[in-house]
Parts: structure tokens; sequence; C-alpha cells
């Protein structure tokens, strides 16, 4: 007889006793070193109860028959199996939502003035507790009606939701909210100014959550091999049969992991409070005593004020932010002072303590009776300080040349093939999707339109106020966070074939994708001199094309190969759950990396070098907010004309040549190709012709290709649709560099309606299927044509508009010069014309020598106001300003008022 009730026991007992003594050990630790006991404590004294009762249950499951073929479970033990099941199911969710708000709220003590750190807390508190009383609701009510659970057999006219099925659809909240738990508190621990050994311990010691999201992925994958080893069993892998489906078989491994699951998170919530306990048992594994101020023989050791101590402000920074301080930490350079402090913290010990007191920060100042240290904000001067990572702000990105700007912008970079692989698993997937759950093509466009419709909302909604407000960084970072919750919903999306489900997770995908993209794109166009912003957009583009190329190949042929049942889809998450992993790394990575940002001061300042030109009006309205709004224009109509030609396009080369030897999966990855090499080209080109050329030239061949696809047929016609991918690879980069010139402080804001203006990909797909149902493919091109007219009025306003071809063009070495001494050699200097963009980036005559860094930088406005030597310099400028013709270039008037200073200096 087979069975797996011994290991079932063996393991989940050995992990209830261990917990067991890690609450223990907790309550020993409160209450006879801390004495105090806080609402964390008594939220995990809670969560152990709750498991204890879990935990029995199992117990009880397995002595009548968990673990064991249908076949071989006594009649008698059937009814009492049925009930333990159904208990152990109900108090899942509770024990590892009152675990995890233990921890939370653990967190909060914490922190004073993180303001950002609490209300990720709360943020994360409430989806804790509201996605664990919705499943737990579910867990109750999984039969109708809900005695049916406790019964041995589903009587006639019940139904009964899977267990198991259940449990793989919470799976990504559980790994959600574990990724969140574990990496809130990094940001302080990493930036707090403590020798490495203490960082490390600290670190590590909120870091033990890391084995709680390894247990549940194991859990997950004995979940996942429960469903599929049942399917033969059941008719539907939802619905729960009365027989043959040997579940108590099935599920015993899943319910043991479960049980290892909810101990493993009370022992590392356990963890952190600890610390008071062990070092008061075994101090040296906390201090380093060779460490001249951990010593104990030492006063910053031992809490005794020492003879001098210097400001806070005189301490040099460590490169983190500063911790926070209160009024009593400023002033415990006296004894007197320090003992008023002791007694308003033992006044006060019922307040939340700070970070730093909690973790033993080193130093004179009030005794933590957390951790049998002392904390203080002032440090001796000879301390040296350790960093894991380098957190000192960048430089403006709109003060880098070009090789400096080489680094951050291959970083992002990576960004922009992120979401061109995950665009063409996306498509890949919901094609696969569509045949498994029998879906006609109007709902297949609805997934497709959930996708885009994310961009139409995301940037505005979440992309602007992060944008806005906490700069590049975080917004990447943002986006790739809903990103990886979006790639996770397509789990319990492919375990219960839910349309709705599916269809909300495409839409999340694309909200994250929209945020992301809300922050790249100009990061990329503004990173650098600006008159190679279309060339670095448009290569960045080009990475993100070949990942639109791989991704569909690698799916078609490795990773969806085979996939035509649910079994098989929900194989098929692995992938999934191993893109929302590397985003929550890179999300982390973005954390800690130097990147670079743009102030709006910055981009105003550097906007105003040309504000004549971009306020000349046009029609009545300033030249450059005309150019915006037509470029929103452009890239909606260029956007869903694009998306109009990829979901067609099967269709298309089915009607055009149905006797070819390639099919339609090979068309479009030629297609993506060309798109992607036509991407690069386009990037080249702009080396020798002025972008707003090439965009003029993509239209015309856009329009001509499309209308040719209408009134072709054969190979003639398929090769013009190629050829539509290649005049479409430039358009998108050269629009939103454009439109994004001149904008000033408001430049993130125009960023944000340019992205928005992707969801122009939501509708017309619509359009375009419903003409093709009333007279066929080649006739539905007409759709393509009237999008690609239309984004065509945006390239004509460009060309024959002379005040536009002047604030469109990019003048040469535009971006902020460098406050910084140079050599005074002196430089040969040259004029030119008002403007000097005759061409492309090579073909463009320079203002000034070759490497302008050799230059000397204009001064700062303070040092204009309190050098002597100044004001002669501004009485030079004014007395050349008078001398100069009025039509004489702004640029040779800069050079020689730059000579002008050097002969005054």
């Amino acid at each position: 007889m087979q069975t797996r009730q011994p290991t079932t026991l063996a393991v989940s007992i050995t992990f209830f006793v261990i917990a067991s003594i890690f609450v223990a050990l907790r309550f020993v630790s409160r209450i006879f070193v801390v004495r105090r006991i806080a609402l964390h404590d008594y939220l995990m004294l809670l969560a152990w109860v709750i498991d204890f009762g879990f935990c029995f249950a199992l117990f009880y499951a397995t002595k009548n028959g968990l673990g064991l073929h249908s076949s071989d479970i006594l009649d008698e033990n059937e009814s009492a199996l049925s009930k333990a099941n159904y208990a152990f199911t109900v108090l899942y969710n509770p024990a590892l939502m009152a675990v995890k708000t233990s921890i939370l709220v653990f967190y909060l003590t914490l922190t004073r003035n993180q303001k950002v750190f609490r209300r990720a807390n709360y943020v994360t508190l409430a989806v804790v507790n509201g996605a664990g009383l919705a499943l737990t609701m579910i867990n109750v009510f999984q039969c109708r009606p809900v005695s049916a659970a406790l019964l041995a057999s589903v009587p006639p006219g019940a139904t009964c939701t899977d267990i198991v099925t259940l449990y793989l659809s919470s799976s990504p909240v559980n790994i959600i909210t574990d990724l969140a738990i574990l990496f809130l508190p990094m940001p302080m621990l990493t930036q707090m100014r403590l020798p490495f050994k203490q960082k490390a311990i600290l670190v590590i010691t909120f870091s033990f959550g890391f084995f709680v999201a390894v247990v549940d992925v194991i859990r997950i994958a004995f979940l996942q091999q429960a469903a599929t080893s049942r399917q033969a069993a059941l008719s539907s892998i939802h619905i729960q049969s009365s027989g043959g489906s040997d579940f108590s078989w099935y599920a015993s491994l899943s319910f043991m992991w479960s049980a290892v699951e909810v101990n493993v998170s009370i022992m590392c919530g356990c963890v952190p409070s600890l610390k008071p306990l062990v070092a008061r048992l075994v101090p040296k594994l906390i201090r380093d005593t060779n460490d001249p101020y951990t010593s104990p023989n030492n006063n910053y050791a031992t809490g005794e004020s020492p003879v001098a101590m210097p400001p806070p402000a005189a301490i040099p920074s460590s490169g983190g932010p500063s911790p926070s301080t209160s009024p009593a930490n400023s002033n415990s350079s006296k004894p007197s002072q320090t003992k008023s402090h002791n007694a308003t913290h033992q006044k006060d010990s019922d307040e939340p303590m700070g970070l730093l007191d909690f973790l033993g920060h080193p130093g004179t100042g009030p005794q933590d009776t957390e951790a049998n240290t002392h904390t203080s904000i002032s440090y001796p001067p000879t301390i040296t300080f350790f960093d894991f990572v380098n957190m000192k702000n960048p430089e403006s990105m709109l003060k880098l040349n070009n090789k400096e700007s080489i680094a951050p912008i291959a970083l992002t970079t990576l960004l922009f093939f992120l979401w061109g692989f995950a665009y063409g698993l996306l498509d890949m997937l919901n094609s696969q999707f569509q045949t498994i759950v029998h879906l006609d093509s109007w709902h297949s466009l609805g997934l497709h339109g959930a996708y885009f419709g994310g961009y139409v909302i995301a940037p505005l909604l979440v992309g602007r106020p992060v944008l806005k407000i906490w700069g590049f960084k975080s917004t990447f970072i943002t986006g790739l966070c809903i990103y990886a919750c979006g790639t996770l919903v397509f789990w319990p999306s492919a375990v219960l074939t839910s349309t709705a489900a599916f269809t909300v997770s495409n839409f999340i995908v694309g909200f994250g994708l929209a945020v992301l993209e809300t922050a790249a794109n100009p990061f990329i166009a503004l990173c650098g001199p600006l008159e190679n912003s279309e060339i670095r957009l448009n290569i960045s583009q080009g990475v993100q094309a070949v990942g639109s190329v791989v991704s569909p190949l690698l799916a078609k042929k490795v990773l969806f190969k085979g996939v035509n049942d649910v079994a098989s889809l929900v194989d098929v998450q692995w992938t999934y759950l191993g893109i929302a992993l590397f985003d929550v790394l890179l999300a982390v990575a973005f954390y800690y990396l130097p990147i670079p940002e743009a102030s709006d001061e910055d981009l105003e300042e550097l906007a105003n070098r040309r504000r004549e030109d971009n306020m000349t009006k046009v029609v009545g309205i300033p030249v450059v907010w005309l150019t915006l709004g037509l470029g929103i224009w452009s890239q909606f109509f260029y956007v869903a004309g694009q998306e109009v030609l990829a979901t067609s396009l099967e269709r298309f080369t089915d009607a055009s040549n149905q006797s070819s030897a390639l099919g339609a999966f090979e068309f479009l990855t030629i297609g993506h190709s060309i798109f992607a090499i036509g991407r690069f080209l386009a990037a080249f080109a702009q080396w020798f012709l002025k972008p707003r050329w090439i965009l003029m030239v993509s239209y015309i061949g856009l329009i001509i290709c499309a209308v040719l696809c209408m009134n072709t047929t054969g190979n003639t016609a398929i090769a013009m649709a190629m050829l539509l991918y290649l005049f479409e690879s430039g358009v998108f980069s050269i629009i939103f560099a454009i439109s994004l010139r001149g904008t000033a402080q408001h430049t993130k804001t125009a960023a944000v309606f340019l992205t928005m203006a992707i969801g122009g990909g939501t509708f017309f797909p619509f359009a375009e299927y419903a003409a093709y149902l009333t007279h066929g493919a080649q006739y539905s091109f007409c759709v393509i044509v009237a999008l690609f007219a239309a984004g065509a009025i945006f390239p004509i306003y460009l060309n024959f508009v002379p005040a536009v071809k002047k604030q469109v063009d990019p003048v040469p070495n535009e971006y902020l010069r460098r406050h910084r001494r140079r050599s005074r050699a002196p430089a040969t200097m040259h004029r030119e014309k008002q403007n000097p963009s005759f061409g492309g980036v090579l073909s463009r005559r320079r203002s000034l020598v070759s490497d302008p860094d050799d230059l000397p930088d204009l001064p700062f406005p303070s040092e204009t106001h309190q050098s002597p030597a100044m004001a002669g310099v501004h009485d030079s400028r004014s007395s050349f300003s008078s001398q100069m013709k009025p039509d004489e270039p702004r640029d040779g008037a800069l050079q020689h008022r730059t000579s002008t200073l050097r002969r005054n200096s």
C-alpha cells in the first residue's frame, strides 16, 4: 500500500515545533530583556494560535487517510477526513494574514519620519488583509451549499470548487506580499551608517523572509503537480468530482508544504525580535570587540559621553540619507542632558521607537532596550562607516556629453528589451489561450485592447505623479513592480482558464509597461546632448524590437511548444514567475544604481537658451505647444496603424498567398525583424539627414505601401506589407523626440501625454476587423491608409512651416555646460549661420570646437555678482551687444563673449 502519511506528519510536526520554539524565545526576549510587549507581539501570538489549529487539522487529516489513495481510506474515516480538510483550508489564509500583519506592524514601530516607508507599509497591510479576507471567504464558501464541504461525498445538486485550484489561484498574492515584506526595510538598512559586520547582520536578519518565498515556490510546484496529475481523473480542473479524483493522495504533499510555509513565516517573523536576547547571551555575535567604538571599553559602546563631541552638522555623510533625529538626540554631548534624555525615553517607552534606536546605532544616547546597545546621531570624527552601495546623487542628465551618457542609456535600454520581450510573449500567449478556450476573434482583440488600455490611464494616473515628484528612478521601479504583479496574475487566469482574469492580467501588464515607458522614452531623449535624441531613442527602441523578435521565437519553439490544454497552459506560468522575479531584482538594482535625473529647473534653463525659437507664434499659438499637440496626434494614429497591421497580418497573408510555404507566424517574424533593422537604419540615417526629413519619407512610404497592399495580390502584396514594417520603424522615436524639444519645465508632462497616445492601439483593430468581415482582408487596409494619412499631418507641418523648422531642428552641443574651471589655453572660434543644421549630425557645422569640454564654462550667477572682474565682463558684453549687427548669429556672439571673458580674466 502506497502512503505519504509518515512524510507529511513528520515534516509538519517538525516545523510546527520549531516555530513554537521561536515564538517562545520571542516572548522571553520581549518580557525579560526588553520588558515590553507591543501589538506586533500579540499579533504573532494570534498567528501561532491559528497555526496550532491549522497544523492540528493537518495532523488529524493525516491520521484519517490524507496521504493514502482513495481506495485505501476506510469508509468510517472519510467523514472525519473531509471535515479536517475543510478546517485546514479555511485556516490557511488567516494564519498567513496574521503573521504578515504582525511583521508589517513591527515595521511601522521602527519608523517615525519615514513617510514613504510607512505609506508602503500601509499599502502592503491593505493588500495582505484585503486579499486574505477575500480568499478566506472563498475557502469558507468553497461548496454550495456550504455543508457539502463537510461530507465525504458531494451530494447531487451541490458543487464544490477544487481546493488545489483555489490554492494555485491565490499563489500570486502570497508571492507579491512575501517579496514586498522582504524588500520593504532594505533601503533603510543598507543606508545606515554602521560598520560592515553590524550592517551585514541586520540585513541578514531582515532577509529571512527570502526563505518564505522559496518555500512558497516549492509549494506551488507541488500544487501544480497535484493539479496536473489529477486532470485525467477530473472532468474539469475546476470542479471537484465525488469519485475517482484521489484527492487525499495528490493533495497530501501540497498540504504539507502549506504547513511548512506558515511555520517558516512565523519563524522568520520572530527573528528580528530575538536580537535583544542574542545580544544579551552572545554579544560577540552582534558586536565586533576589535572595533574601536563597539568595544565595551569605549565610551561610545557603554553609553558614556565623550569628552568632546562634534556637532552632527560637522560629521561627513557616508552617502546615504541621514537618519531622522529628534531634538533629544542632538543634545547628547553633556552628561546632564544624557540623563534627562534617558528619563524622557523611559517615560515615553510606549511610543514607537525609531529604526536606529531599535537596531542599535553606536554612539551616545538613550540606552536601547531592544538590542542592549546605545544609539545616537553623533559620531566621533575617526569612525569609518561602511556602506554596501554607492548612493551618491548622480549628475543631471542634461549635463552629460555623449561619452558620459553611454552607461545610463545602456542600463535603461535593458528596460526597452524587457517590454519588447514581454509584448512578444504576451502576443503568443494570447493566441494559445484563444485556441485552448475557443475564443473568437472579437474576444482575442479584446485581450489585445486590454493591454493597450493600460496605456490610456497609467501614464496620467501613476506615471506623472511618480515622475514629477520622485523622478525617473522611482518611475522605473514602480513600473517594474506593477509589471511583475501583472505577470503573476497570469497564474490564476491560466489555472481557472478564465477569460476575464486573463483580460485583467493583460491590462495590469500593459499598465506597468506604460508606467515604465512614461519615464524610459524621455530619459533616453534627454540623457546627453539633445542633438542626438532621435538617434539614442531609435537605438534603444531597436533593442526593444529585437526583444519582440526573440520572444515569439522562443515561445513558439521552446516555452509554449505543445501548449494545447489547460495543464500545459499552467506549466507556462513558470516562465511568467521567472519574469516577475527578474523584474523585482531589476527594480532593486535600479534603486541602488546612480541614475541621472533632470529637474524642472534644469529643463527650463536648457529650453530658455532657445526661448525665442520656441515661443514664436504660429496661428496665434507658441510653436512649441503646437508641435507638441500635433506630435501627440501623430503618435496616436501611428501606433493605431501599427497595431492594426500587427493584428491583421495573419488574415492578410492568408488571403494574399494561400499557396506559400511560409505561414503567418513566419511572415510576422520577418516583419518584426525588418522593423528592428529599420530602427537601427533610422538611427544611422540621422547622422546625415534631419529627423523631420526621415519622418516625412517614412509617412509617404507608409501611405504608398498601404495603398499598394489594397491593390495588389500574391507575393507583391506581402512584400508591400513587409515594407510597411520598414517604414514604420523610425516613426515613433522621431515623433517622441521632436515633440519633447523645447517643452522646458513641462517636459515630463509632455512625455506623459505622448505615452498616453500609445493607447491608440486599443480601438482601431476593432474597426479593421469589422471592415474585414464586410469587404475582405485587402479592403480592410483602408483603415491603415486612413490612420497613416491622419498622422502625416505632423511631418507636413514640420517641413513646410519655417518657424517650426527653426524650432525642431537640433543644434550642436545643446546641453547644460558644467561649471568647473578649465585651462585658459586659447581656442580657435568659428562663426556660423543662425540655423547650422543643414543635414544630420555629421553634416552640421559646429559652433564650438570638436571637443566642447575644452571650452571654459559660463560662470555661475553668484560669481557674476560677487567677482569684481565680472563687472567688466558685463560692461564689455553690453558694449559688444550694441556693436553687433542685427542679423549676426547668436553662436558667434557667444564665442566672442567667451573670448572677451578670457581677455578680461
